[in-house]
């Protein structure tokens, strides 16, 4: 099963950090008292990610919320891979993953995603970035 990876974890808390600041600077928002127990926990024991079966059921709930304002796809409509690239082009995903993209689990996408925007080769970082929504090298909310 996939994992969620403490970097997502982090997106979570600062989405949920400005959607829900603290009132005195001290409280709270049960989203991110959630997300902030899971995140301990991967920094305590110095481990890059959490199966998504091992987390709080509040913590997935508060993570998935902060998940589903992503970008689902990477994918910019230049697909290489439907000419025979085992790598598409234009997203950086593989065949495989576009062929599965649909079925794939929120943490396995994010997976996907954590590597294409490492990796930064596809054109939606570089040439086609406006295609992504973005005229930078960088993604937007990749």
């Amino acid at each position: 099963m996939a994992g969620i990876h403490i970097t997502d974890i982090e997106a979570a808390i600062n989405f949920w950090r400005e959607k829900r600041p603290s009132p005195d600077g001290v409280t709270l928002a049960p989203e991110l008292r959630e997300l902030a127990q899971v995140y301990a926990v991967l920094a305590f024991r110095h481990e890059e990610e959490i199966d998504q079966r091992r987390i709080a059921s509040g913590a997935y709930a508060a993570w998935r919320q902060w998940y589903d304002t992503t970008p689902d796809t990477p994918c910019i409509a230049i697909c290489s891979t439907s000419q025979g690239d085992a790598i598409c082009k234009g997203c950086g995903r593989s065949f495989g993953e576009v062929q599965f993209w649909p079925g794939m689990a929120p943490a396995e996408k994010r997976g996907v995603w954590r590597r294409i925007v490492a990796q930064g080769t596809a054109w939606r970082f570089n040439r086609y970035a406006e295609r992504a929504g973005t005229k930078s090298a960088e993604p937007a909310a990749a």
